[in-house]
């Protein structure tokens, strides 16, 4: 397993966890564009065992997942007082699941399909140690 870069390395981590492999790779496409290190999970479980190797900058996740959903990496991240700036995805329009999600700590809830211009202005605003908040999306 490739370590995350030292703290030397001016790169971002971008990291990205969903379970449909085909929408994984095009996020991993459209990522690799910036100048930010992506690295790719298909499982919630995948993450959490990546973190002995570093923290992300930021963490990309979609919301329904099998074994444990977005939400519920983000609520197990908080458990743990692991603070990684999370960018909930999903196809989900239910106005309460973008709430739990908000209320659990997520910077931003964006709607597939992802539009590359909101996507990057999240990163670069949270990754950066932005502390406003929230992300408006």
């Amino acid at each position: 397993m490739q370590k995350y870069p030292s703290m030397a390395d001016t790169s971002r981590i971008v990291a990205v966890v969903d379970d449909d492999s085909s929408l994984l790779k095009a996020l991993e496409r459209l990522l690799s564009t910036q100048p930010w290190t992506t690295k790719t999970f298909l499982s919630a479980k995948a993450f959490l065992a990546s973190l002995t190797d570093g923290l992300p900058d930021c963490l990309i996740v979609d919301l329904h997942m099998p074994e444990m959903s977005g939400l519920e990496l983000q609520q197990v991240l908080t458990s743990k007082a692991v603070k990684i700036p999370t960018v909930i995805i999903t196809s989900d329009t239910d106005a309460a699941a973008r709430q739990r999600c908000m209320s659990a700590g997520a910077v931003a809830y964006l709607q597939k399909p992802i539009r590359r211009a909101e996507l990057f202005a999240v990163i670069d605003a949270v990754s950066a140690g932005s502390e406003q908040g929230p992300v408006a999306t």
